[in-house]
Formats: structure tokens, C-alpha cells, sequence
């Protein structure tokens, strides 16, 4: 039914036992060199002999005549034939987990955990526990059920010399907790006994199997007597005919005759009869649990399980054959114990009753505790299994026995084995449908480690498996199996969210790998479309201590596209013994899952940190998976501020574990970065270089975004508590206020340009995350002649605002007086060189002040700028913050084609966004939105 191994063959993890010695003591087995056990088992002790003990139990001596007479012999081998289906399959699978690599100590358990990772090996393990400890159950009621049926006084009828037990239910509930408290105690104090009387019970076993069959053949008519009928009303007949071999007799056995059970009194059908039956296909995997004695694992575990499957799978239809041949139908379905009336000797029948059912009862119980021991030594379930852990002197894990066996008496109240029978079927079957699943997935996910010596399997094998369990499972009683699918995946998410971090590997990274790697070369660039466009940000972090408030606010940004942050680390390969990023890359991980976002980290090394933007916009990403926009902090005389200070983040390997205040005052900053820069500190890069990194980005095709004032930015306070009462006394969201015009160019003529529409597009992005769903946009038009837009314009405007499904407030600004700053000045200085030109009578300077008073570019306009007129335009846009904006989007122009005016360039962003609290300044060079469908 289950796998019933000696106690040394579940050393389910290295480590088990505190020490090798204590190992070897515990186990029985010799230790070899290196203070590791001895490996000497082969293919037939290794292997086949504890799993044909594991199959050969309650089924094969008091189910046989049970099967046969309710399904017929025809049903009975289709019954067995899909049984036999569905664990050849699970063990196909379970080979080809087994040779893959080489094998240590620990069984179905350890291999599946650390060849598929703690989700897989998590779950399948604590269903493996539960099938146990279910399987321990049915086996003691198994064998109180055969002691009953031989020692127990009939409720109605004279009781024999031998019938001396009380019966009832109370009363087998006694004799059952009896002989589980006598497992009890040999796990705790005598395991080792029964390890080495293992070889003994094999041989009771087979020599009880040959008495059987050879009864058979030598035994002749016999009458007997049919045990108490009490629980099926209106049945008077109290014996029954075993006919030799007949033709009839077999003939009348064919066809089914479902009839009621008289030791529960359910009627029986197909689905309950197999769940019966399929508890003697199950301990397949009692071999394999073995792997940490066997000479060569990989050689033995798939010739010795298949052997011992082929040989279970020819006992049971030749002895339902046999049975269905020579007995007649009312004697199979009212007597399971007839193989013993029939026996040539029957006190041998019953002792291989009574030694395999204890033995597999003892072996389950064990199984548990070791498999429980193995769990909590894992700690994939934190400490709630923590108690688990404990062990005697000699390494003998007693509390998770103690657990085990508690949980087998409960189980116990269960009161027949027939009852408890579909419940154990589900749980193996669930089991069996997993270890396909896991061979499935290693399978499926293409890793080049994953080549097994045994190659007689394929998808193909673990899908039919897979399906066989789920199709049984749900015809013996779909509720149980809802309900076991349902805990199993409860347990896997457990244990993926809340489990620790281990190095066992993750089966689910490398099916996400395989799965990514196949829809990147699918995702054309080609194929892009405007109205699919989504942001694919690269946030270039100096130092993530100081700008995690613009981390967080980016990654709000994204809307659901692709988020990278980029860092240059300063330096050339050729003078570096080995390549300083590799050890960052956890640091950086560690604070991405501090600060809860969804992003990827590229670090790059490189002399200056323009070139190092250079390198990372051209390699991040693959395929159609590029950033498209280039985020970049604004470059002022800010000293930055540490908001990491006073916290320590502590790495497990990857991942964050905690995040608490120092007490130690030389270590109130993170571990992993370096110290913000201080005020009196170099940069890293000058203003020609910061101007340079934009003016190439914008070569390279891709957006440009400036950040400014992030540090000022409370993501807590704008989004949460922080939020504005209104005049009705209801919170307000926040207020995102975009200037789509171009400030620093008073002679723009339009609104709608690429430029502005990738700053409304960004705008609405932001608003479209639920973060920022209650965010408001509130659009500032900068108009003149009377607050009023040219009729075409304003036309325009509109039309594009409804055809976007813009829902913004528009309001009109007044910016004559700004604007009048500016044109006065370009015209006191047109005329001084229209004056020179015309005392000198040279005509190139003519030319040159036409062009002047025209203003064809933006250079020449950048040139011409005064910073009052620049301070005007800052003081009109602070004038028309009420209420503040939680972020301002505005217009970023192009960095002029002089290098010699980038100093200039940037000297008039600094006084545009002076005082101006979170602003992004924005230039967009590819089209992002379309009103197409």
C-alpha cells in the first residue's frame, strides 16, 4: 500500500542524524570511508524485496475475493490493468527523477525537493506524510479485521473454541489502538529489530503466497462457513462453497454483481471497489527510498521497481483468476478471509497476514515520522513544524513519531478499512499525479541538466499519468478530490511565498525561462504598434540611498512595462583583478524587494558615466523588450540625503529578510552602498557631460525624462492619510498638473506635437495605476490676446483631447506680461544690430539680424533667453498651484546643437523648475498614442 521500508532507508535529508556516527548506530548499516555509510545493497534486497513487501499486504490476502466478487473477474483485470497504468507511469517518472545524477540518502522526498526546489518537494512531501499516516490506519484496521474475523465472538450464532475476543466497534477500536501502540514503541525503541527482520517477513510472506496457489491445485470441494452477517438484514445463508476448478464456477464470476459490503453495509460499485483494490498497487517508491544504500541507485531503482511491479502485476490476476475459477460468487463477496479456509494449512495464511499487515502498518508509521523529521529539518513551513526537529540520543526523530502516531489513532476512529480506503487512493493518486507533474516540468523545461540515464519516458508518459490519477481520483469520490487539489495548492503557495530561501533550485524559474525565452524571439520589433506602445523606463541611480522616493514613484510610472535600474560604476576591467559588479548585483536585488517593486537591475562599468549610459542603452533588454525612455536625476548643487540611514538590510542569499533600525551607530547605513556623497564631494560628472548623456539619448531614438525634487516626494502622504479634504468634507486625490508647452520657446504656435502628446501620455499612465487612480490632471494652456486660443487651435485641442479619452481640467493662463519680457529684450537688441550693421554697411550682419528677429531655432531662441523672463515663467507657474500638485510633468526642450551652450541649457532648466517641488521635465521623440482602434 504504501512504502514500507526499514527504518534505515528513511534518512530523508542529510543530516538526519547529528552525526555520521550516531547515523550508522541508528541505521544498522556499516560506515564506509569519508564516515559515510556503506553502500552494499543491490537490485534484489535494495530494491525488489522492499517494495513487493510494500505491495504485498491487507489487498493480496483479504481483497482479492472481495474484488473478484463484486466486480467480476473482467472488471477486476480492467481494474487492475488501470492501476497498473497509472503507477508504471508514476514510476517511469520516479526513475527518471532517480537517475538523474548521482543519489544520497532521503527517498522520493528529498530527490523531488531538491531536484524540482521547496514548492514541489514541499507539498508532495507533506501529501506523502498524510498517505502515511492514512495508509497506517487502514492497514491496523486490516489486520484487526483478520484477527476479528478469526478470534472474534459472532454478534448472532454459537462462537467457536478460538472465538474468544469481544466484538463491536468500540471493541476493535481497542484491539487497534493496542496494535498501534505496539508500533508505537517499536519505532521508538526497537526500529532496528524490525530493519533486520525485514529479509524475515519477506519470506512468510512468499512462503504464505505459496500456499495459497498451491491450495488450489491439491485442495478439493470444501463447504465453509461464512463469518457474522449481522449488519446485512434478510441474510440467512451462513456458508458457502469452494468448487475447484468449474467452468461454471468460473463462468458465473465473469460479469460484475455489485452487492453490499457486509463489513461497513455500503453498496458497492466501480469507483469503491477499485479504491480497495488499487491500496495493493501502491509503495512503488519503496526502492527508490532506498538510494542512499544501494551500491549503484541508478542502475537499481528502475530495474528493481519495474521487476517488483511486473511481478505484483502477475500475482494478482493469476490469483483472481484462480479465485474467480474455483469459488463460487456468495463466497468472495461474504467471506475475505477465504483464502485461509481453503489453505492446506491455514495457520500459515494467518501469519502472513498478521507479519506483512504489521510490518506495512510499522513501515507507514515510520515512513511519516521520517518524512514529518524531513520537513521540519527543512523548515520549509517556518516553525510551526519546529517541534519535529527534536531527537533522541541515538538520532531517533521521537516527537515527529509522537505526532505521527497521534495522527494515525485519529484516523483510526474511522472504524473499517473500506471506509478509510478512497481517502488513501487520493492521496497516492494526488502523489503519483505530482511526481509526473515534477518530471513533467523538468521535462518541459528544457534544462541541460535534466538527462536521465533511464530513458524509457517522455512528456508523453507523465500526461497520461497525470491524467489516469486525476480521472480515477474523481471517479472514486470528487469531493475528496476537490478538496485533496485544493490543499495541495494551498500548500504549494505557502511555501513559494512564505517558505525560506534555499539552493536546492527552483523547477519554477526554469520553466519561466524556457516560457520567456520563447516569447521574446516571438515579440517582433517589427510588429510594434503606437497603439500598443507602453513605457520601458531607464532610471539611471547614482546612489539608491538617496532616491528611493523616486524609485518608488518610477515604478508607478511603468504601467505594467518594463522597469531597469541602471547604475555606471566608475573604472576600466584592464586594472581589476575581476569584474567589481558581480558581488553588487544581490545588494541591488535585495533593495528592489525592500522597496516592493517590479523592476531589473543592469550595472555596467565604464571609464566615464556618459559612456556608461552609452553601454546600457544599448544593450538592456532583448528583442522587443528595450527601454524606450531615459530617466535621469536633475544635476543641481542639492546635497543629497541618505533615506536609508538608520536601517539595516540582512541578505539570506537573495531577497530581503529584514529592515530594522541600527543600534549601532557605525552601522546606521546600508551595508551595500556606498555613503551618500557629501556637500563637499566632486561629481562624478560635470554639466557638460550631464547635457551630453541627454543629447544622446535623444540620438539614440529615446525618450528623455528629468526628475527634480523627489527627495520632497511622500509616496504615503500623497496617496494615503495625506490626502486634501475638499469642501464637502470627502478626501481628494492628488493633483497632477501638465504644462504641455514648450516655456523656454515663447514663439510656439501649437500644443499638439510629439513632445506634448508623449507628455499627456505619461500623465495619463500614471493616473491609470490604481496607486493613482484618484490623481486628477489638470492641463495649463498658456494663451494671449485676451486668455483666448486661435478658433483653429483651440479647435484642435479639444478635438484631440476627446478623440484620446482625455479626461483632464483645462484652464486657461494669461501670459502676456511673461511673454513681453521676452520680446522686448529681442527687440532692443535686434535694433542695436540692425544700428551697427548699417554704420558698417556690412551685409552678412544684416542677414544675421534678420535671422535674429526671426527666431528660426531653438539655439539661437536659447541664446537670446533671459533668465528675468525664465523667472517669470517659474513665478507664473508656482501662481497656479493651488492646490499643490503631487508631481508637475513639464515640457523638456531639445538640448541645442552648440556645445559650447549646454552650461547655458541647463542654467535655464535649473531656473524653470526652481522651487517647483516634484517635477518631471519631458521630451518625447517617438509617437505613443493614436485614436485608431
Amino acid at each position: 500500500m504504501s512504502e514500507k521500508t526499514p527504518l534505515l532507508h528513511y534518512r530523508l535529508t542529510a543530516g538526519t542524524c547529528p552525526s555520521t556516527k550516531d547515523a550508522s548506530k541508528h541505521s544498522g548499516t556499516k560506515v564506509g570511508k569519508g564516515g559515510k555509510p556503506a553502500r552494499k545493497l543491490g537490485v534484489v534486497f535494495g530494491v525488489v524485496m522492499p517494495t513487493l513487501l510494500s505491495m504485498f499486504s491487507v489487498v493480496v490476502f483479504l481483497r482479492i475475493g472481495f474484488a473478484v466478487g463484486q466486480a467480476g473477474l473482467y472488471q477486476t483485470i480492467a481494474m487492475f490493468l488501470v492501476a497498473y497504468f497509472i503507477i508504471t507511469m508514476a514510476v517511469f517518472s520516479v526513475c527518471a527523477i532517480s537517475t538523474n545524477g548521482a543519489l544520497d540518502a532521503g527517498g522520493a522526498y528529498y530527490m523531488i525537493s531538491r531536484a524540482l526546489g521547496p514548492e514541489f518537494g514541499g507539498s508532495i512531501g507533506i501529501m506523502f506524510f498524510f498517505a502515511n499516516v492514512c495508509g497506517g490506519a487502514l492497514y491496523i484496521l486490516g489486520l484487526v479485521e483478520a484477527i476479528m474475523s478469526a478470534f472474534g465472538i459472532p454478534e448472532e450464532g454459537a462462537a467457536g473454541p478460538h472465538q474468544v475476543l469481544p466484538s463491536g466497534y468500540w471493541w476493535s477500536l481497542l484491539y487497534g489502538t493496542g496494535l498501534l501502540c505496539l508500533c508505537f514503541i517499536v519505532c521508538l525503541v526497537g526500529a532496528d529489530i524490525y530493519a533486520k527482520a525485514t529479509f524475515i517477513i519477506v519470506l512468510i510472506v512468499v512462503a504464505a503466497l505459496t500456499s495459497i496457489f498451491t491450495s488450489f491445485f491439491i485442495v478439493g470441494s470444501v463447504e465453509v462457513n461464512l463469518p457474522d452477517m449481522s449488519i446485512l438484514n434478510g441474510t440467512s445463508r451462513s456458508s458457502a462453497n469452494y468448487t475447484g476448478f468449474k467452468l461454471n464456477t468460473l463462468k458465473e464470476n465473469l460479469l460484475p454483481s455489485y452487492t453490499v459490503d457486509y463489513t461497513t453495509g455500503t453498496m458497492m460499485d466501480f469507483a469503491k471497489v477499485f479504491a480497495v483494490m488499487f491500496n495493493g498497487c501502491t509503495g512503488i517508491m519503496a526502492g527508490s527510498n532506498m538510494s542512499g544504500d544501494l551500491k549503484n541507485p541508478s542502475y537499481s531503482i528502475p530495474r528493481g521497481t519495474l521487476a517488483a511491479v511486473i511481478t505484483t502485476f502477475i500475482t494478482y490476476n493469476v490469483l483472481s483468476l484462480l479465485s474467480a475459477w474455483t469459488c463460487e460468487r456468495h463466497l468472495l463477496q461474504r467471506d475475505y478471509s477465504f483464502l485461509g479456509d481453503i489453505n492446506v494449512w491455514p495457520p500459515l495464511v494467518t501469519i502472513g497476514i498478521y507479519s506483512s499487515t504489521m510490518s506495512a502498518a510499522m513501515s507507514n508509521l515510520i515512513g511519516a515520522s521520517r518524512i514529518l523529521y524531513a520537513l521540519s529539518k527543512d523548515r520549509l513551513f517556518g516553525g510551526v513544524l519546529a517541534p519535529a526537529r527534536k531527537t533522541s540520543q541515538s538520532g531517533n526523530p521521537w516527537v515527529s513519531v509522537l505526532i505521527s502516531w497521534v495522527l494515525v489513532q485519529v484516523v483510526l476512529f474511522a472504524g473499517k478499512l473500506n471506509t478509510i480506503s478512497s481517502i488513501v487512493t487520493i492521496f497516492f493518486l494526488l502523489v503519483y499525479a505530482n511526481v509526473n507533474l515534477a518530471c513533467l516540468a523538468l521535462e518541459w523545461a528544457s534544462a541541460p541538466n535534466f538527462r536521465p540515464s533511464f530513458r524509457c519516458f517522455t512528456w508523453h508518459t507523465c500526461a497520461l499519468g497525470i491524467l489516469g490519477c486525476l480521472v480515477m481520483m474523481f471517479l472514486i469520490n470528487a469531493i475528496y478530490a476537490f478538496a485533496s487539489i485544493a490543499f495541495m495548492l494551498l500548500l504549494l503557495m505557502l511555501i513559494h511565498y512564505l517558505g525560506p530561501v534555499s539552493n536546492w533550485g527552483f523547477i519554477s524559474q526554469a520553466l519561466i525561462f524556457h516560457q520567456v525565452r520563447k516569447y521574446l524571439l516571438r515579440l517582433d520589433v517589427r510588429k510594434d504598434h503606437v497603439k500598443f506602445w507602453r513605457p520601458q523606463l531607464l532610471l539611471m541611480v547614482a546612489n539608491p540611498c538617496s532616491c528611493t522616493a523616486l524609485v518608488t514613484f518610477i515604478n508607478d510610472l511603468k504601467k505594467s512595462g518594463l522597469f531597469v535600474l541602471g547604475h555606471v560604476k566608475l573604472g576600466v576591467l584592464d586594472g581589476l583583478p575581476s569584474d567589481p559588479l558581480q558581488s553588487r548585483y544581490d545588494s541591488w536585488l535585495s533593495l528592489v524587494d525592500h522597496l516592493n517593486i517590479k523592476a531589473f537591475v543592469n550595472l555596467t562599468l565604464a571609464d566615464s558615466v556618459r559612456h556608461g549610459v552609452q553601454n546600457l542603452l544599448f544593450i538592456t533588454g532583448f528583442g522587443g523588450m528595450r527601454p524606450n525612455t531615459l530617466i535621469l536625476g536633475f544635476y543641481d548643487d542639492c546635497t543629497p540625503q541618505d533615506h536609508l540611514q538608520g536601517k539595516v538590510l540582512q541578505s539570506t542569499g537573495f531577497g530581503l529578510d529584514a529592515v530594522s533600525p541600527s543600534k549601532d551607530p557605525s552601522q546606521r547605513r546600508t551595508p551595500f552602498f556606498p555613503s551618500v556623497r557629501g556637500a563637499e564631494d566632486p561629481k562624478d560628472l560635470q554639466e557638460e557631460e550631464y547635457v551630453s548623456v541627454i543629447a544622446d539619448a535623444v540620438k539614440m531614438g529615446k525618450n528623455v525624462t528629468l526628475a527634480r525634487y523627489f527627495n520632497q516626494f511622500n509616496r504615503e502622504e500623497v496617496l494615503g492619510s495625506g490626502r486634501r479634504i475638499g469642501v464637502s468634507g470627502s478626501k481628494m486625490g492628488p493633483f497632477v498638473d501638465v504644462w504641455p508647452l514648450n516655456l523656454l520657446r515663447p514663439d510656439s504656435r501649437g500644443y499638439v506635437d510629439t513632445c506634448s502628446l508623449f507628455l499627456l501620455q505619461l500623465a495619463c499612465v500614471l493616473q491609470e495605476t490604481r496607486a493613482w487612480s484618484q490623481a486628477k490632471l489638470r492641463l495649463f494652456l498658456c494663451v494671449e490676446d485676451g486668455c483666448s486660443l486661435k478658433e483653429e487651435e483651440e479647435k484642435k485641442l479639444r478635438a484631440m483631447l476627446k478623440e484620446l479619452r482625455i479626461s483632464a481640467q483645462v484652464q486657461m493662463v494669461a501670459w502676456d506680461q511673461v511673454v513681453a519680457l521676452h520680446w522686448q529684450r529681442r527687440q532692443n537688441e535686434a535694433r542695436k544690430v540692425l544700428e551697427s550693421a548699417q554704420n558698417d554697411n556690412i551685409s552678412e550682419r544684416e542677414e544675421e539680424a534678420e535671422k535674429e528677429c526671426g527666431i528660426q531655432n531653438f539655439p539661437n531662441n536659447a541664446a537670446q533667453l533671459t533668465d528675468e523672463y525664465i523667472i517669470a515663467v517659474n513665478h507664473l507657474i508656482r501662481r497656479h498651484s493651488a492646490p499643490k500638485p503631487a508631481v508637475r510633468f513639464l515640457y523638456l526642450p531639445r538640448p541645442p546643437a552648440d556645445t559650447s551652450r549646454y552650461c547655458s541649457y541647463l542654467r535655464h532648466l535649473d531656473l524653470l523648475s526652481q522651487d517647483l517641488g516634484p517635477t518631471l521635465l519631458i521630451h518625447g521623440v517617438t509617437p505613443v498614442v493614436t485614436t485608431d482602434l
